[in-house]
């Protein structure tokens, strides 16, 4: 059986210390689950930065990636969350493709009362039980409650 791809959207990538310790994590924990991950910083890592046109190319890998996977998992941490994430989480919406958010940044950036992030953000999940497509911790993402698990499992 051939294994689900998640393109792991995340702005982590951009620091050194959150690139060696935090994507590992989420890597690991989505294998975990029987899952491939497309990590964009570790897919680009084979982009020639002294070269001109490198920001093209990049953009354009990371947004085939996101149409060729089959779901995304977004780490949707910042107020407001990183723009090149909300990008391709708005890729992976338009094409309906599964959408899963992590958030363990406790800071509300709504005028909602119904999420803590901007409504748009939600439009790829369900209105009623929205909440199993949305962890705030790693732990959460093998837990066979939660949409993620039954998805793979499906």
């Amino acid at each position: 059986m051939t294994k689900k791809i998640i393109y792991l959207a995340s702005p982590y990538g951009f620091s050194r210390q959150w690139s060696e310790r935090l994507i590992p994590q989420f890597v690991t924990a989505l294998e975990g689950i029987g899952l491939k991950v497309w990590e964009p910083f570790a897919r680009n890592s084979q982009v020639d930065f002294s070269r001109s046109g490198w920001a093209y190319n990049v953009a354009i890998a990371d947004l085939q990636d996101v149409k060729d996977a089959h779901a995304i998992f977004a780490i949707v941490n910042g107020n407001p969350p990183d723009e090149g994430v909300m990008v391709e989480l708005g890729v992976a919406i338009a094409l309906k493709k599964p959408t899963f958010l992590f958030r363990d940044d406790f800071r509300r950036c709504t005028d909602s009362t119904d999420y803590p992030l901007n409504l748009m953000i939600f439009s790829g999940l369900p209105a009623i039980g929205w909440e199993d497509y949305f962890y705030t911790s790693i732990d959460e993402i093998g837990n066979k409650d939660k949409a993620l698990f039954r998805w793979v499992d499906s």
